[in-house]
């Protein structure tokens, strides 16, 4: 079973994130289909950039806590968006929450439709969000990243916009997604590749710092008692102990 859809068009590759059932979570199986796709991609001349979308009104419910991904492989897809020599734009288009918006962080360019929401919904099962960080933090506004990670609400668009975390929340998702890829059909290869590679630096350089760090970190929390008693809350539709 596929967990990514592929399209081209005129240069421009669409992935589509397409696991449904749990939400487009990051499952073991999803990461490594995208990662693979995304290997494709920065070998093949014919794509000039790459679209990631998808199914259904979530673009990532974050981290399937049923079948998740190994934290060093979520690391290196991660890192894959960022280091792809031609820009991504991620097409929003419902809620993204915890994992995937480190997804979000990892991509160029990110559009989301005016009613889409957002959390870091780590924090009510009992860990963080760590890995996630990584592309995150060199790029959301200090404070905001402060209220946001500690409390968990859920934010809006234009919100998102406002702190970095998005490019832009547009009413014509379709219209607006078309206008950035036509620009990127007028640009050179060689320069959209360098023209990356500056803007993503710093991205580049929380890897390279703190990557191993937060690996271990986000492994030892998900071990924790804490955070499987919060999973197994979620899992049961109930509050966890710790709610007031």
């Amino acid at each position: 079973m596929k967990y990514v859809r592929q399209a081209n068009e005129r240069g421009i590759t669409t992935l589509t994130l397409d696991s449904p059932d749990n939400r487009n979570a990051l499952s073991a199986d999803l990461v490594a289909d995208l990662a693979g796709a995304l290997r494709r991609c920065a070998v093949d001349q014919d794509v000039r950039a790459v679209v990631l979308s998808h199914t259904g009104p979530t673009f990532s419910a974050g981290a399937d806590l049923k079948s998740p991904a190994n934290p060093y492989a979520f690391v290196e897809l991660l890192r894959a968006l960022v280091e792809l020599p031609k820009p991504v734009v991620a097409r929003v288009d419902g809620s993204a929450r915890a994992g995937g918006l480190g997804l979000l962080g990892a991509c160029d360019v990110v559009l989301a439709s005016a009613g889409s929401s957002f959390a870091f919904t780590e924090v009510r099962i009992g860990v963080a969000p760590a890995i996630i960080s990584l592309t995150l933090l060199p790029r959301l506004e200090p404070r905001a990243a402060s209220r946001l990670y500690l409390t968990g609400e859920r934010f809006d668009a234009a919100e998102a916009a406002r702190i970095g975390l998005i490019t832009e929340a547009v009413d014509d998702l379709d219209a607006a997604t078309e206008g950035v890829c036509d620009a990127f059909r007028k640009a050179a290869p060689q320069g959209l590749a360098e023209a990356k590679r500056l803007v993503t630096a710093r991205v580049l350089e929380a890897f390279e710092r703190d990557a191993e760090d937060l690996v271990q970190r986000s492994a030892s929390l998900f071990a924790s008692t804490a955070a499987r008693e919060g999973m197994t809350a979620f899992f049961e539709r109930r509050d966890p102990p710790w709610v007031l």
